[in-house]
């Protein structure tokens, strides 16, 4: 050390996680997947919940500082289509609902890395930039649990935690104000909207759509005879 090192006053924080990350993403059954798009994609709805997570999955993997996507899911035609992207499937879904499900890819996800930073993420985000999902990720704070809302601004689609914090998931109708109420920071944004608009019904397919969507939703879509206006760009 020469004298011209100076020491910090006080205790440093730990830089933010901006690698290693684990996802987890949680598939209902492609038969029961996606209800309320019956109305708008009648015999293509489960065509369409598939097509979400595929190009949810391919656009995950790409983000930079993702180490490694999970998939909860009971459907194996979907999840050996999501395992050929890459996905590591966890396919002993406990029951008890998305909040169950989640917790139990999250023990899979520990069991694989436990000093991995989390994060529990929609798997209907069709338009979904890696780009963007870094800059989500990178916003995460070194400690605690953080949240990002839909778009509508009443649910989530992504809640992160650091190594040692829990995820306490809470997702389902309301969920961005239980999270908020459950200690978890929300992440306020500019320009990640492709990591907010999640898919329920043919007005957010519309919206998604507008935004560019990957190359499986933008072929399910052609099918339904709604084209895409744009496709989502590889990275």
């Amino acid at each position: 050390m020469t004298q011209d090192t100076v020491r910090p006053s006080g205790p440093v924080a730990p830089p933010a996680p901006t690698a290693g990350w684990s996802l987890v993403l949680p598939l209902k059954p492609l038969a029961v997947a996606k209800s309320r798009l019956a109305p708008f994609a009648g015999p293509h709805r489960a065509d369409l919940a598939l097509s979400f997570a595929l190009d949810t999955v391919t656009a995950a993997l790409a983000t930079p500082g993702v180490s490694r996507v999970l998939v909860v899911t009971r459907d194996a035609a979907a999840g050996a289509r999501l395992a050929a992207l890459g996905a590591v499937v966890v396919a002993d879904e406990p029951g008890g609902g998305l909040n169950h499900a989640l917790a139990h890819g999250a023990a899979a996800a520990l069991g694989l890395a436990p000093r991995a930073p989390l994060a529990a993420l929609s798997a209907d985000l069709p338009a979904l930039r890696p780009a963007e999902l870094a800059r989500v990720l990178a916003a995460v704070p070194p400690n605690g649990r953080a949240f990002l809302a839909d778009s509508p601004g009443l649910g989530t689609t992504l809640l992160a935690c650091t190594p040692g914090s829990p995820l306490s998931p809470a997702f389902g109708d309301g969920s961005r104000a239980r999270h908020a109420a459950g200690g978890a920071r929300e992440l306020r944004l500019e320009g990640v909207e492709s990591v907010r608009r999640d898919v329920d019904t043919g007005t957010d397919l519309a919206e998604a759509l507008a935004l560019g969507v990957g190359p499986h939703t933008a072929a399910a879509s052609d099918r339904l005879g709604r084209p895409a206006e744009g496709r989502r760009p590889a990275r």
